[in-house]
C-alpha cells in the first residue's frame, strides 16, 4: 500500500558498523544520546559529536515549559522532574547525558549553535574540519521518524561519507505503527513535507546553470 513507500522512505535503519564518529542532530531526548554511548563503548566509533542550541520555536533553552525526562545518569525508568533550562543548550544536555553513561570528556565532541537540522550538519561539518578529523563512515543517531531528513542533510553537508543510521523509536511512533495513531500521521507526514519544502532551495542551490 501507498503508506508502505512512505514507510521505506522515512525510517531509514542500518546495522551498526564501526565508523570514525557518531553524530546526534539536536534534541532533548536522552535516549538519543543512551543510544550513542551504547555504540562508543561497543566499539564502533572514537567520537561523538551531538549537536544543538535549541528549537527556533522557542526563545531559548527551556523558556516554554519544564519537561519530564530521565536525568543524565539515572536508571531508566526512574524519570525525574528537571528544567531543561538547566543545560545552556541541547548540546550540553546530551553531553551531560554521555557522560552519565560513561562516555569520557574527550571522545565528545560540541556544537552549541545549530537551531535546526540543516544547521546541526553544517555545524557539525565545521567542527569535524576544525578538528581535521577525516569521517570515512559516520553513525547517525536520530529520532527514528527524523532518520531521513538527518540523513539528506548529513549526507549533503558530508558528500565522500558513509553514513549508517542507528535510529530511536521515541513517542511510540515506529515504522510499523506510525499509521495506527493520529500523532503518528502526523508527525510522519509532516517530516514527509519536511524533506520536500526544505530540500527544495538546497537543491536549487547547486545548479550552477
Amino acid at each position: 500500500m501507498f503508506y508502505d513507500a512512505l514507510t521505506d522512505f522515512i525510517f531509514v535503519e542500518d546495522e551498526p558498523r564501526k565508523a570514525d564518529i557518531i553524530f546526534i542532530p539536536g534534541s532533548f531526548r536522552p535516549e538519543l544520546a543512551r543510544r550513542a554511548a551504547r555504540l562508543y563503548h561497543e566499539g564502533y566509533a572514537s567520537y561523538i559529536l551531538p549537536s544543538g542550541k535549541h528549537s527556533i520555536t522557542i526563545d531559548r533553552v527551556g523558556a516554554s515549559k519544564e519537561q519530564e525526562m530521565p536525568e543524565a545518569g539515572v536508571a531508566a525508568g526512574a524519570a525525574v522532574s528537571i528544567t531543561s533550562s538547566v543545560y545552556g543548550t541541547e548540546s550540553d544536555f546530551l553531553g551531560e547525558v554521555l557522560r552519565g553513561e560513561g562516555v569520557p570528556g574527550q571522545a565528545i565532541l560540541r556544537e552549541p549553535e545549530a537551531t535546526f537540522t540543516w544547521e546541526n550538519a553544517i555545524y557539525s561539518r565545521r567542527v569535524t574540519d576544525a578538528a581535521q578529523l577525516a569521517i570515512r563512515r559516520a553513525i547517525l543517531c536520530c529520532k527514528a521518524f527524523h532518520a531521513r531528513r538527518s540523513l539528506m542533510y548529513y549526507q549533503q553537508q558530508f558528500p565522500d561519507t558513509e553514513f549508517i543510521v542507528c535510529p530511536v523509536v521515541v513517542d511510540g511512533i515506529s515504522r510499523e505503527s506510525w499509521h495506527q495513531t493520529r500523532l503518528g500521521i502526523d508527525t510522519v507526514l509532516g517530516e514527509v513535507e519536511r524533506c520536500g519544502g526544505q530540500f527544495h532551495e538546497i537543491m536549487k542551490d547547486r545548479i550552477t546553470v
